[in-house]
């Protein structure tokens, strides 16, 4: 149920931004009010059905599984690797700005200029 509360929650939302649209182009509430909320209604049933379908149904329980059988990383392991791409992503920034430096200076030295 938590993914019908989900799609709901997100069907709220563009319900909200679309009756805001609509109140720009149509004056009448019935629209401006009853589209977004057919919209949400629409959303809802086509979740529950879609969540309802044994095939569908099938697939989220064998997916609830497999998750249980994930080795998660610890936060000591998440914060060390995030370290390492954000110092590998610094000193590869800092090569390529030596890279473009090099061939700034390059070019300019032949007399070819952007």
């Amino acid at each position: 149920m938590v993914t019908l509360g989900v799609a709901v929650a997100i069907a709220l939302m563009a319900a909200v931004a679309l009756s805001d649209f609509l109140h720009a182009y149509v004056k009448s509430p019935l629209v401006r009010f009853g589209v977004p909320t057919g919209l949400v209604i629409g959303i809802g049933l086509g979740v529950l059905w879609l969540i309802n379908k044994a095939k569908t149904a099938d697939f989220l329980i064998a997916t609830e599984g497999e998750m249980k059988k994930v080795s998660w990383s610890s936060k000591k392991e998440i914060i060390g690797s995030t370290k390492v791409v954000i110092v590998t992503t610094l000193i590869l920034a800092a090569i390529l700005f030596g890279v473009d430096l090099t061939f700034i200076f390059l070019f300019g030295w032949v007399g070819i200029t952007g």
